[in-house]
């Protein structure tokens, strides 16, 4: 299972919230770049960065951040928030990219989400399935739909998608643990690369989604709190 740290973008800056609430901003470090480096010098091979600023706004703002971090680091880096055309894509993956998340782009335009599938390949292009209440949110969790997380996911896995980023919302940054019954349902039901996100607390959660078969493991908060180390963290890697 890869283990995958976060850094989430407000302003340049590395931040958490809770719940996807932007009133609960917390900003752990002013140099994201900073806390990439030592993401590496740990033996993480992997970054999931979020541009909450472009997730808000429907258009990718903080691509600096991912420029210096792609350019300065050998993290392999998942790139989201905001991605919404085909320029935001072009200037993702110009940054230095491995992969994007695109999560409201494939609820509001379906065909342009398919177009990146076919265009650049699965193995470029994750599905974002975040949820409250087993329903897909969007625009930085802002924003509900009647889309239910496991057809949502369905859907697009018959169209060629093969790995899937899936939060639960109500999960995010609480540090309570993940949501182990749905993501095993999903597992069940499809045969996608699940990264799991959302609610790991300490290694026993990581433990038990690599148990459960998850491709991968999104850890935030639970490292900025110190609940994790990140020497303990490279015992996965």
């Amino acid at each position: 299972m890869r283990i995958i740290p976060a850094i989430d973008i407000i302003d340049g800056k590395c931040v958490r919230l809770t719940k996807g609430d932007y009133s609960t901003k917390k900003v752990y470090n002013e140099d994201p770049l900073e806390i990439a480096k030592e993401f590496e010098g740990n033996g993480i091979q992997y970054l999931h960065l979020v541009d909450l600023d472009g997730a808000r706004s429907g258009k990718i703002i903080n691509h600096k951040v991912l420029s210096e971090i792609a350019s300065k680091t050998s993290l392999n880096i998942d790139f989201g928030g905001g991605l919404k055309s085909d320029s935001d894509l072009k200037i993702a993956f110009d940054s230095g990219a491995t992969q994007i998340t695109g999560g409201s782009i494939a609820v509001k335009d379906r065909d342009t989400f398919i177009n990146w599938l076919d265009q650049f390949g699965p193995e470029k292009i994750i599905l974002g399935a975040d949820y409250k209440d087993r329903m897909i949110a969007t625009n930085g969790w802002e924003e509900g739909s009647e889309l239910d997380v496991l057809d949502f996911i369905q859907g697009y896995e018959a169209r060629g998608v093969r790995s899937v980023i899936s939060t639960d919302i109500a999960k995010d940054g609480m540090l309570q643990g993940p949501s182990l019954e749905l993501y095993k349902e999903i597992l069940e039901k499809t045969n996608v690369e699940l990264i799991a996100s959302g609610g790991v607390s300490n290694m026993q959660d990581l433990y038990d989604l690599k148990e459960l078969g998850c491709n991968g493991a999104i850890v935030g908060k639970a490292i900025y709190e110190g609940n994790i180390s990140l020497k303990e963290l490279s015992k996965l890697c």
